[in-house]
């Protein structure tokens, strides 16, 4: 874990599968993305109060590459380590991993912008919660 800044521990629910028994590739999106969500809130932020505040955080591109699959019940941890590109793109490396033996699933690049009316903003807005917890910006 020292090489990410937060991570989540998730199961697979029954319904997350589809005909073959293995986890529909869309949802491991939703692990990732509900990786990220409470990596903010751990900051003491939110998505919702971004957005209350005028600030949308948006997915301009995620590279998600699949290892191996995730099965009904399986505990799973997802991982996210944060970076930057340029003065505003957001990166977010992640990883999922199968929780008993750290089996890779998936790893992932998300790269999102901060907007505000519909114009990109700095993520410097962010800076502030993150250097608080000890967290800075990796340039990629």
């Amino acid at each position: 874990m020292e090489k990410y800044d937060f991570e989540i521990a998730l199961k697979v629910r029954d319904y997350e599968c589809d005909i073959q028994g293995i986890v529909n590739n869309a949802n491991y999106q939703h692990y990732l993305e509900h990786c990220r969500h409470q990596f903010l809130e751990q900051m003491g932020d939110s998505f919702a109060q971004l957005h209350n505040d005028g600030i949308d955080a948006v997915v301009i591109r995620a590279e998600l590459d699949y290892k191996y699959p995730l099965r009904p019940g399986d505990e799973f941890l997802v991982r996210v380590k944060l970076g930057r590109q340029g003065r505003l793109r957001i990166i977010f490396d992640q990883e999922i991993v199968r929780k008993p033996d750290e089996k890779l699933i998936v790893s992932a690049k998300v790269i999102g912008v901060l907007t505000k009316n519909g114009r990109p903003q700095s993520p410097d807005i962010l800076l502030e919660g993150f250097e608080k917890a000890g967290i800075t910006f990796d340039q990629v």
